[in-house]
Parts: structure tokens; sequence; C-alpha cells
């Protein structure tokens, strides 16, 4: 089949066949179960863990079967993308398995890390815009221009099929599904997979997560940047729309506070690594009032986190939960002194991480006096209270929580 042949809408054949000329150049990720997060979420939780796909995310899926139908004129010319960061990581990677010159259009504010592990697949990357619609503006502007084709993240038949492969692996996997949670961008994966369960499993519930930010499936303007960047998308796609009007169960929304939290929890508990959209849908599970029960699916999209980000998830885990405490602590400026409250520290098992001294430019602070600004590892909320409260009972010294 060449492009010229393309269907309009793709079908259950169109999954099983990209499932067919992906073969094994794609990995069939595994489906985990996890204990905590079933207690945690209330349902018998599973993960399909395609964060641990190639290039570390589903789109791999997608982007090398679409390419694989391109003409001869079509490989010769190369192809072109507009991504964020996984999609032009797959098309990318794609390209380079079949041998094709590619070029991804990635907004300005892109990821670091996945605009360099763009390059490294071989990809030429252009920066435009600040956000993915902008990019694709770009993207499309060259392609009529030079004539290369414009591979689409997701209202494009044959990606969708290829993420529909997602869908037959759960299939096999897990027949007895109850529910499934999926992020939802422009709709190619969640769209994908409706095809592929929809017949042969009718009564399987299909739950779609957004950013409480960029919710455009429920009708709301965007409104600003989100953590979960890899399903910040303006307009849903119309082939996707016209798959999931009739086979989408549900729709929710998750803050990205929540959506931290699920990365941390992943990471601590299930030692998966996963980005912001890749948490969402164990984010709207753990969310309050959640109320879905028996055997549920989380599908955990993508990996490809920037290490800053991962960074600020950690820390502000660690605060909300207690563990990670700056104190500001005020003290005569005499030797002994700055001893005198570690060894207080050290008595209750606090982990010094940082400690930096202040005494100049504070016209509030004593000519006699220094301030010390301490950042201290907890255990919980309660072990932090201690350590304030063994600081304050020292002679001469003041302390004030600063987180």
């Amino acid at each position: 089949m060449n492009s010229n042949t393309l269907p309009t809408l793709p079908t259950l054949q169109d999954v099983i066949r990209a499932r067919q000329t992906l073969g094994d150049r794609v990995k069939v990720t595994p489906l985990l179960a996890t204990a905590s997060l079933s207690r945690l979420t209330g349902t018998d939780l599973v993960l399909k863990a395609e964060n641990l796909q190639r290039t570390g995310s589903f789109k791999a899926r997608g982007a090398l079967n679409r390419l694989e139908y391109l003409t001869n004129a079509e490989r010769a010319k190369g192809v072109v993308a507009a991504s964020a960061g996984n999609h032009g990581q797959a098309v990318a990677w794609a390209a380079q398995q079949i041998g094709l010159p590619c070029t991804v259009v990635m907004p300005i504010g892109a990821s670091v890390s996945k605009i360099a592990a763009t390059r490294g697949y071989g990809a030429a990357v252009q920066l435009e815009g600040e956000a993915f619609d902008d990019a694709m503006a770009a993207a499309r502007r060259r392609c009529a221009q030079s004539g290369e084709l414009l591979v689409h993240a997701f209202d494009d038949p044959l990606v969708i099929a290829g993420q529909g492969t997602v869908g037959l692996e759960l299939l096999d996997e897990a027949p007895d599904l109850e529910n499934l949670v999926v992020p939802i961008g422009g709709g190619g994966l969640a769209a994908g997979i409706a095809l592929a369960v929809g017949e042969r499993h009718p009564k399987l519930r299909l739950i779609g997560v957004q950013a409480a930010s960029c919710a455009p499936w429920l009708g709301r303007t965007p409104a600003g940047a989100t953590i979960a960047d890899g399903i910040a998308v303006k307009q849903p796609g119309e082939m996707t729309q016209a798959i999931l009007r009739s086979r989408l169960t549900e729709l929710r929304t998750v803050t990205d506070e929540e959506v931290a939290e699920a990365i941390l929890l992943l990471l601590e508990r299930c030692k998966l690594l996963v980005e912001g959209a890749g948490a969402a849908a164990v984010a709207a599970l753990l969310a309050a009032g959640s109320q879905v029960k028996g055997k549920t699916c989380a599908l955990l999209s993508g990996g490809n986190i920037d290490p800053s980000v991962l960074l600020s998830v950690v820390r502000a885990g660690l605060t909300r939960a207690g563990r990670y405490l700056m104190l500001r602590v005020r003290v005569p400026d005499r030797p002994g002194q700055l001893s005198r409250v570690l060894s207080v520290i050290a008595a209750r098992d606090g982990n010094m991480v940082t400690v930096f001294h202040q005494r100049e430019g504070r016209a509030d602070l004593g000519i006699l006096d220094t301030e010390i600004d301490l950042t201290i590892l907890a255990r919980d909320e309660s072990h932090a209270e201690e350590i304030i409260a063994a600081i304050a009972e020292l002679e001469g010294i003041t302390v004030h929580r600063l987180v």
C-alpha cells in the first residue's frame, strides 16, 4: 500500500495489519501488577509500561507503521514531524530504521533531553514557536515548500492503527480487564486502542485523562503550561474524535500536583520512571472520588522526563510529605553555635543536605547575630516537627520554618 491509497478512517483490520508490519521491531511491553498502588487506588491495578517501549513511549508504534507505507518518491524527499518530544523521537527513530531523511519541528521550550534524543536518532531539529500547535504550523509551511511528507502525530490512519497494537497486546495479556485508563492529547493512542478492543471486548470501560490546564476534549480553552506536556494539545484530531465519540466511556482531568505525586509514587513504589503524560492515568485513579473498581489498567504512555523536571517533582513531593525541610536559624555570631545546631539535628537522625550562612544584606539582623539556612531530609512530618522543636529548645537560638 502507498500513501495515495490510505483508508479514510482506520479499522480493526488495519490495527491487526499494523501488528504484522511492526513485527518484533517494537517491544511487547510488560503488564505489571502493583500491590501498593492497588491499595492506594482501591482497584486491582496493573500498569501497561509503554515507558519501556523503544524511544521511551508508545509513539514508536505509529511512527514506524506510517513510514513503512511511503512511496519511493516520498522516501527520497524525506519526512517532517511536529512534536513536543515523543512523536519527534519516534519518527526520527523510525526514519533511521528505514534510512530516510527526517526533520523534526519542536517548540522552543521543548525538553532539552527530548531535543537531544531526537538529534541522537539522526534527525535535524528545527525549533519554532511556543507550543505544539506553533510547531505544527511551521512544519506544514515547510512541507508545502519542500514537498516533504508531514507525519502527523495523531490524525493519520496508519499512525492510529500502529498505536492500536497496544490494545491487541492488552487483550492477550489481560482478557479479564474491566477498566482501561489512557492519557489523551490528540487522541491517537486512545483511538487506536478503541479500535483494537471495541469489537472483542465491548464491555471494557475506556477512561480518558487530560491535563486540567489543557483539556480541549472537554471544551476547555488551554490555560497555560503543564507538566504533562505530552498531552498538551489544543485541538484533538478529526479522525480520533470520530472514532472516540462513541467508544470513550468517560473523560477526567488531573492537576499538575496530582501528576507530580503519581510520578513520585511510580518511581518509589514501582521503580518506574515516567514523564508527566505517562503518569496521568495513575494520577486520575489516585484522585479523590475516583470510584473506579475492579480489574483496571493504567497506561504509562511515556518515560521521557527531563531531568530538571524530575528534580523539581522529587523536591516538591518530599516537601509535601514533610521530608524536605528548610529552616532559617538565628544564632549568636560566636564559635560553636553551628555545631550546637548540627549536633541536635544529628542526634535526631536528620540528614543534612545544605548549610548556608547569612551575615550581610539583612537590616533586621543584629550586629552580633548570624542566620543559617538549613536543608534537612526528615522521615516524615512528625520527624520534621521533632527536629524543629529540639532546635527551638537551644538557648539563644530561634528557628523559623521556610518549607
